[in-house]
Parts: C-alpha cells; structure tokens; sequence
C-alpha cells in the first residue's frame, strides 16, 4: 500500500507528461525523471531526440531537489565559492547544482517527490520542471 506523504506512480506518471506537453509547447526536447520520497526512480521519459547525456542529468536534478526539498537552482545560489553550501556538488556521489530539479508537493505541501529535467537552456529545464511539478496535488 502506497505511504500517505509518498508520490504514486500515477502521481509521477502525470508530472512526466506534463512536462513533456510544456516541452513540446516550448519546442525543446527533453529528459525528465521523477523521484519517490526516498530518492528512487518512480517514472522517466526520453523524448525522441533528446541528449543522450541529459539522461543521468535528470535523474541526479531530480535526487538533489529531494535531498535538500529545495530547487536546484536555490542550491546553486549557495553553493557559489564563499557560499555557505560551496562545495556540496561533490556530496552524495554528485549533485546537479543549476537550474531544472524542484521537489514536488502534495495538497497539504508536504514533499512526496521531486521532478529533474533536462536537455535545453537551464530556464526551458526549470520551466518544464515546473510544469511538471504543478500537475502534482
């Protein structure tokens, strides 16, 4: 049985494919990876096309905004030589510290998951992300 705070497969399914509509809009190619609470691969999608090295990328965004609950960009700010987190890209066998990785939330705003995508600019990353996180609730 599904943990109430853990995102469903179905959950997962429809952040992927609203993604990929915003990335079909926007008229880039993508890769998009959803992780569970716990970091785990729950769903990912490979458009037709899209860079082969994306794909480790969205997997590692979307596993850096479930570690921290933060987006990846957020990390990225802090993470700047003299930043307080400067240096965290080396921890937890890498992370993606630039934009396109954003937890994803429940009704209640409990985090259940978070989505990571990548294959454009780092804002068509964090706007398809975002589409994708939205389709979650």
């Amino acid at each position: 049985m599904p943990s109430a705070v853990g995102i469903t497969l179905k959950q997962a399914q429809a952040a992927v494919a609203a993604a990929i509509e915003k990335s079909q809009a926007i008229g880039t190619l993508m890769d998009i990876a959803v992780v569970d609470a716990g970091g785990n691969l729950t769903a990912f999608a490979r458009e037709d096309g899209a860079w082969q090295g994306s794909i480790d990328i969205s997997q590692i965004k979307a596993r850096t905004a479930r570690y921290f609950d933060m987006p990846t960009g957020a990390i990225g700010q802090l993470s700047q030589p003299g930043g307080p987190l400067f240096g965290i890209e080396h921890s937890n066998g890498g992370l993606i510290t630039f934009p396109g990785g954003l937890p994803i939330k429940n009704a209640a705003g409990e985090v259940i998951g978070a989505i990571g995508v990548s294959g454009s600019s780092v804002e068509n990353d964090h706007t398809v992300a975002e589409a994708g996180a939205a389709a979650v609730k």
